[in-house]
């Protein structure tokens, strides 16, 4: 096993990278050996490893799909609209009544 330091400028690169490591980990623990290993070993040939891209694009696919179905059913979040400086009074309360205090109806706002 090799180590390498690196210094990262951007963290999500950095975050990326680590799950790289992991996913390296994942596929060592499962198959036995590297993917260096695997192609060196000659234990799949170029039509094999196209198969596993396309595979895993599909795979792709459908998990946007599945996102985008998620998204659609979700209540969108009003978005939100500054105020008019008209409603200036309004939103801060000049005119408002004090706390215990009626408000008269027809009285000016």
């Amino acid at each position: 096993m090799k180590s390498k330091t690196i210094l990262f400028r951007d963290p999500v690169v950095e975050r990326v990278c680590d799950k790289f490591v992991k996913r390296s980990d994942v596929g060592y623990a499962k198959y036995g050996r590297t993917l260096h290993d695997e192609r060196t070993g000659k234990h799949k040939d170029l039509a094999g490893y196209l198969n596993d891209v396309q595979e895993e694009l599909m795979d792709a696919i459908l998990y946007i799909q599945a996102a985008r179905e998620e998204l659609k059913d979700k209540p969108k979040p009003e978005a939100f609209r500054p105020p008019h400086p008209s409603d200036a009074e309004n939103i801060l309360g000049v005119n408002s009544p004090l706390p215990g205090e009626e408000l008269e109806y027809g009285a000016p706002v």
